[in-house]
């Protein structure tokens, strides 16, 4: 009767790496005073009647430490992509040149660099409520498991330490993303 139960660690891992990597593509996109094409990641554009990633308009490359550039295949969406930048709230101000739009980047200040570590820390705190939900959700995947009486007591004890041990693991992941973000946004 009992025994029978097998929660779905790979599943559960699978979910815990997804909440990983969209924090990954979060911290990317914050800007630390040095030029970075995935800042703009985040940045969409309206574009032939959708909203498109600056990626999908232009060639965005990083010529110098502190520029980025992006090619604007279509002219008549310049001036869309130079709007989308300004709204973006990276706090830059682009240039023209032609179908060319040069990102200067300036150097943070004090104040600004603490403001974007508060920023990394909400994007490492949504990533452990993340984390902790899919905790939840395989909780209760094993005491429905207990109350069906698939599971007995001693396995549910069990499961529910793996849970927690792969929990745990990931919250590390996510505060050591958050420390070298941090560390990498108030080096001067």
């Amino acid at each position: 009767m009992a025994d029978d139960f097998e929660l779905d660690t790979d599943d559960l891992t699978r979910r815990m790496d997804g909440a990983i990597a969209n924090l990954r593509t979060e911290l990317a996109s914050l800007r630390t005073g040095r030029a970075s094409a995935s800042m703009l990641e985040p940045i969409q554009v309206e574009a032939y009647g959708s909203m498109t990633p600056i990626n999908q308009v232009g060639t965005v490359n990083v010529p110098e430490p502190r520029m980025v550039t992006i090619n604007v295949w279509d002219k008549g969406l310049v001036g869309k992509v130079e709007k989308a930048i300004r709204e973006s709230g990276l706090g830059i101000n682009p240039q023209l040149n032609g179908t060319i739009i040069m990102l200067p980047i300036p150097e943070l200040n004090e104040e600004r660099r603490r403001d974007l570590t508060k920023v990394a820390g909400d994007y490492a705190e949504r990533a452990r409520v993340a984390i902790r939900n899919l905790r939840r959700d395989g909780m209760d995947q094993i005491k429905k498991a207990k109350s069906d009486g698939s599971v007995s007591e001693d396995d549910q004890k069990f499961w529910e330490s793996e849970v927690q041990e792969l929990t745990d693991s990931y919250i590390k992941k996510v505060d050591a993303q958050l420390e070298t973000k941090q560390a990498e946004i108030m080096q001067v």
